[in-house]
């Protein structure tokens, strides 16, 4: 990595309880505090212990908390998941990590067939509380294997809960509120948003994590997004203002299971929709948020739910990132197909 960031640094506080913080600043924070809260939480995964993860999110974590809480591990995906059924099943709460999304496939196995299953399998007796995190999504300019949107892949697993956050606010709530559910949770963090800042709330429970979020209101169509899409979609909001065009955006958040209601309110309200994500068209999650969308608001949509997504072709490395994930004008493209929807 040309750009590092080390764990836990002085920060700005704007008013009494919140702090300015990068997103790997608040993963970090909230790691931390898992682990000083549960003695039987533990991290580990490729780099996560002495070096602090590829992306520093685990930095400091070994020296603080020991090595025996915070660890590395060999360079076997499929080890580091089996591993953490185990520790499951002995009582402990594992935070692995899978140091880049597409380095998840060879723990497909385990994932699905061990992790997902097993509380199910024991019908009840042998739950899974593991908080997989995975550096997902693109953006950086990574070699082949480093840039992956697997959200459909997990979301179509029983038995998993799969989330997202777009900001350090909703990072810092939405791990700690994961590491400490007893259910297995894949946690995607999107890289490219690793050194935003923003506010982050940390003296106060945030009530508001089991659902979607308004990250902005409209009246004219929903943009629904998460992870590294809902900034650019915030984007896409304010370039449509300017041509009187208000756009209501909607940051999902949670993948699985997905907020109905919310979704229903938006688009109730705004009666169009757009659904954007980074993964390809073709049985994407989009395909799923769009039917909810229809199901609930069939009769008071004005057009068809249009979608922005990835191509149906492998995620591409850094030199083609900026044709395959979906940019301002593709999304606006997508904004002016249902405004000018004419039925008939």
């Amino acid at each position: 990595m040309s750009e590092t960031i080390t764990a836990m640094p002085s920060t700005n506080t704007d008013v009494a309880g919140t702090e300015q913080l990068s997103m790997q600043q608040a993963l970090n924070l909230a790691l931390d505090e898992v682990l000083a809260d549960n003695p039987k939480s533990l991290i580990f995964g490729e780099d996560c212990g002495r070096l602090g993860g590829v992306f520093r999110i685990t930095d400091g974590l070994q020296a603080k908390h020991g090595e025996d809480r915070v660890f590395d591990t060999p360079l076997a995906e499929s080890g580091i998941l089996g591993m953490s059924v185990g520790l499951a099943m002995a009582g402990f709460h594992p935070i692995p990590e899978v140091q880049f999304d597409g380095f998840a496939y060879p723990a497909i196995n385990q994932i699905v067939c061990q992790i997902a299953r097993m509380n199910y399998r024991s019908r009840g007796t042998m739950p899974m509380p593991i908080t997989l995190r995975v550096p997902s999504f693109g953006g950086i300019r990574a070699p082949e294997h480093h840039g992956e949107s697997l959200e459909a892949l997990f979301a179509h697993v029983p038995g998993l809960k799969v989330v997202s956050p777009s900001n350090p606010h909703d990072a810092y709530h939405l791990l700690k509120y994961a590491a400490t559910r007893p259910d297995p949770a894949i946690f995607m963090e999107p890289k490219s948003r690793y050194w935003q800042k923003g506010p982050v709330d940390t003296t106060s429970d945030d009530d508001r994590l089991t659902g979607a979020r308004v990250a902005r209101e409209g009246r004219h169509l929903t943009l629904v997004a998460w992870g590294a899409m809902v900034s650019r979609c915030l984007q896409v909001a304010e370039l449509a203002a300017e041509d009187g065009i208000d756009v209501e955006v909607l940051d999902l958040r949670w993948l699985k299971p997905i907020d109905t209601e919310a979704l229903a309110r938006s688009v109730g309200k705004t009666r169009r929709a757009v659904v954007v994500h980074e993964a390809p068209l073709t049985s994407g999650l989009g395909a799923e948020v769009s039917q909810l969308i229809t199901q609930q608001c069939f009769d008071t949509l004005k057009a068809p739910v249009e979608r922005v997504t990835g191509f149906d072709v492998p995620y591409p490395s850094g030199d083609l990132e900026d044709e395959y994930i979906p940019n301002i004008d593709r999304i606006l493209f997508g904004i002016q197909r249902v405004l000018e929807y004419r039925r008939g």
